[in-house]
C-alpha cells in the first residue's frame, strides 16, 4: 500500500509492522490531518484512536491507555506543550511516549517541546516515511522500557518473598506492618496480629528429612492463605517454622476467631507429602492494639511481636495445638 504524508510516497510493509503493536492516540484539531494520520498509522499496523483536543486526549488515556501519543502543538483548548506536561504529571499504568507533530519546527520550538516532556519532535513537513520510522523507534523504546520494568518488579517481588513457601518474608512484614500500624493509629481502627509456630516440625525433619519438612511448610502456607478470605488480611513467614498473620480492622475477639479457624484447618487433615500423610498442629499467640492499650503499652512493631510471642509461648507450654490471647 502507498501513502503520502509530506513530500514522499512510501510503501507500507505490514510484515515489518508485525502483528502486535502498541496503541497510538492521535491528537489534532484539524479533521483532515487527523484522518490522514489515522489512515497512515493504521496502515502501518498500529491500533489507532484519534481525538480533536488535548482534553479529549486525556479523557481517552484515562479510559483506555495508549502508550504512544502523536499530538499537534497548536490546539484551541489545550496546546501540545500543556498536554505533555499533564501526561507527565499523571500516574498512568505505563509510560506514555509523546511525539509532537507540528508546523512549528524552529529550534526554539523543538527545545520547548522536549522541555515540556515530549520524547520526539517532528515537523509536519517531514515525509510519512520519517513518521513511521519514529513510530518504530517509539515501539522499540517502549518494548525495552516494559522489559526493564518487568525485571525490576520481579527483583522487588523476590526481595520480599519467601522462596520456599511463596509467602511474604520478614522484610516485607516489617515494612508493611509498620504501615498498617500507622494507618490504625491515624484513623483509630483496630489491628491484630497472630503469631503461628508449627508444632514439632524438627521431629518431622529428623524423621523424614528436610525435603518433607519443606513440603509441610509449603502446604502450611497454603492453608493459611485459604483461611484469609479478606483482601486486607495478609501473612508472612518470619522464621524457620514461624509465621505471622496481620488482621487490619480486626479487634481482639475477631482475631481469636480467625486464629481458631486457622488452628482447626491445620489439625483437621493430614498434610500429604512424598513420605505419606503427616498430621501437623500449630500453636498460636494473639496480639492486638486494644490489648496493648489495656496495659498502657506503647503500640509498636516490637510491642505487638512481644505480646504475640508471649501468648505463643503460653500456647506451647500449655500443650500446643491451641490459641492463647491476652486476658482483657
Amino acid at each position: 500500500m502507498t501513502e503520502n504524508f509530506g513530500d514522499t510516497t512510501i510503501i507500507i510493509d505490514h510484515k515489518e509492522a508485525g502483528a502486535v503493536a502498541p496503541k497510538v492516540l492521535i491528537v489534532d484539531d484539524d479533521p483532515l490531518v487527523r484522518e490522514r494520520l489515522r489512515s497512515l498509522v493504521l496502515a502501518a499496523g498500529f491500533e489507532v484512536r484519534a481525538v480533536a483536543s488535548g482534553a479529549a486526549a486525556l479523557a481517552s488515556l484515562r479510559k483506555e491507555f495508549a502508550p504512544i501519543v502523536i499530538s499537534d502543538r497548536m490546539m484551541p483548548d489545550m496546546d501540545g506543550l500543556t498536554l505533555c506536561r499533564t501526561i507527565r504529571a499523571e500516574p498512568f499504568e505505563g509510560y506514555v511516549y509523546v511525539l509532537l507533530l507540528t508546523v512549528q519546527d524552529a529550534e526554539q520550538d523543538i527545545l520547548a517541546g522536549l522541555d515540556a516532556g515530549a520524547d520526539d519532535y517532528l515537523s509536519k513537513r517531514a515525509s510519512s516515511a520519517q513518521l513511521i520510522a519514529r513510530l518504530r523507534t517509539a515501539q522499540r523504546i517502549l518494548t525495552l522500557e516494559h522489559s526493564l520494568r518487568t525485571v525490576v518488579d520481579e527483583k522487588s517481588r523476590l526481595a520480599t518473598t519467601d522462596t520456599l513457601t511463596g509467602a511474604s518474608n520478614r522484610r516485607y512484614f516489617i515494612r508493611h506492618f509498620n504501615r498498617e500500624l500507622k494507618r490504625a493509629q491515624r484513623y483509630g481502627g483496630p489491628l491484630s496480629l497472630l503469631m503461628l509456630d508449627i508444632d514439632h516440625l524438627k521431629q518431622v525433619n529428623d524423621r523424614f528429612g528436610h525435603a518433607v519438612g519443606d513440603e509441610v511448610l509449603h502446604e502450611f502456607a497454603n492453608r493459611i492463605a485459604s483461611q484469609l478470605p479478606r483482601e486486607s488480611d495478609w501473612f508472612a513467614r518470619i522464621g524457620g517454622e514461624e509465621f505471622v498473620v496481620v488482621l487490619p480492622q480486626t479487634a481482639l475477639n475477631g482475631a481469636q476467631i480467625v486464629a481458631e479457624k486457622l488452628r482447626d484447618s491445620i489439625a483437621a487433615a493430614p498434610m500429604r507429602t512424598l513420605s505419606g500423610s503427616i498430621s501437623i498442629t500449630v500453636s498460636i499467640g494473639v496480639a492486638s492494639l486494644e490489648a496493648l492499650a489495656a496495659t498502657q503499652t506503647t503500640p509498636s512493631l516490637d510491642s505487638m511481636l512481644d505480646l504475640a510471642g508471649r501468648c505463643l509461648h503460653d500456647s506451647k507450654n500449655g500443650g500446643r495445638n491451641r490459641v492463647t490471647a491476652p486476658t482483657p
